[in-house]
């Protein structure tokens, strides 16, 4: 078992006028693959590196299983750690840039064989053993790193935006890699990103940073689909947030709600943070383009009119504009059908997927 814990975590530049990390409190459990997702400089590489020992917190404690490491120097604390510049020897071969961290354990060369091919191996990179780290792409650097992370067998993982200097295609390829070989090892991980795609697929739990704080911490689904700040609904890809007040509570162990829209007459039901489901709270309703469709007649609720301001085509699909009252969202349609600017249009938005941020 190793669970991960901060304690009244604290780092602060310049006298306190800046945050570089402020958390209360934050459990990464057991074989957990845990996610840091923020925006530069909001926090998340200096929490981690609260974590790895390389920054020390002005206060607070970093705990693993119940002990406290936090004055622990880094090369003590067992854990792994893979970098965004991957930091491989370019005069030692791939074999023995993995067995480096075997080598200054004093491991007997048999077992270092036998370590660093299970770790190959695990990383689908045997055949690379005798190369240099210029014969190799940027995908394959990348295994040799997290090979040389995970043969010392660390307690934990800790990857900081390991990703990031590959090209849209390999990542993909590479993030699916790091997914599997975290399940097998069955080793706690924490990996920090930029990259709302690779939080989401990748994760069990995500921490979205701003600021040095946890602005929300949750599964995947529930940092996409229930946002808990305005912020995090923007930084996860919301593109209109719709500002209205709650004028009916209609299920409140479910938080569902109905809200009116500012200075308009129309009313929509969404979901809402189940403790800020209450009539009069002010909230931002979060309209993904997937939530509006073209009303087909059967729906009741939800349905309202729009006006179309303007059309894309985007070659696998057309995207409009919308008015919606004095507020504008977005239409995406088959490219089959065409609607003109200034043409008036019934739209559904989907009440189950409809979230209804709070305002702050």
């Amino acid at each position: 078992m190793v669970k991960i814990e901060l304690v009244d975590v604290y780092k602060g530049y310049y006298g306190g006028k800046v945050v570089a990390a402020e958390i209360p409190y934050l459990e990464i459990r057991d074989r957990e693959f845990f996610g840091l997702l923020g925006p530069s400089g909001s926090g998340k590489t200096t929490t981690l590196r609260i974590i790895a020992g390389l920054t020390m917190p002005d206060r607070g404690k970093v705990l693993i299983d119940g002990e406290d490491i936090t004055y622990v120097p880094p090369e003590k604390r067992g854990l792994g750690m893979v970098f965004q510049s991957w930091a491989l020897f370019p005069h030692l071969t791939v074999y023995e840039n993995i067995a480096f961290g075997l080598r200054l354990k004093k491991v007997p060369d048999d077992e270092i064989s036998r370590k660093v091919k299970w770790a190959a191996e695990l990383l689908r990179i045997e055949e690379l053993l005798d190369r240099y780290p210029y014969q190799l792409s940027g995908g394959q650097q990348q295994r040799v790193a997290v090979a040389r992370a995970i043969v010392v067998e660390p307690r934990a993982l800790l990857f900081d935006e390991p990703l990031s200097n590959l090209d849209a295609k390999l990542r993909e390829q590479v993030r699916f890699e790091l997914s599997r070989l975290q399940k097998e090892l069955g080793i706690t991980s924490i990996y920090v990103t930029h990259d709302q795609a690779e939080a989401l697929v990748m994760c069990d739990r995500i921490a979205v940073m701003n600021k040095g704080r946890i602005e929300q911490l949750g599964t995947p689904e529930e940092i996409y689909s229930s946002p808990a700040t305005p912020f995090v609904a923007e930084f996860m890809g919301v593109t209109t947030l719709i500002p209205g007040n709650i004028i009916e509570v209609l299920n409140p162990s479910a938080g569902i709600v109905r809200v009116q829209i500012e200075n308009s007459d129309i009313t929509l039901v969404a979901r809402t943070r189940v403790e800020k489901a209450s009539v009069g709270n002010p909230v931002l309703l979060a309209v993904r383009p997937e939530l509006v469709e073209l009303a087909s007649g059967g729906e009741q609720t939800n349905v309202v009119e729009a006006k179309i301001l303007a059309s894309s085509y985007l070659g696998d699909h057309m995207e409009y504009i919308l008015s919606l009252g004095e507020y504008q969202t977005r239409l995406r349609t088959s490219t089959s059908i065409r609607l003109q600017p200034g043409e008036k249009v019934r739209i559904t938005l989907d009440a189950k997927r409809l979230f209804a941020v709070p305002r702050q």
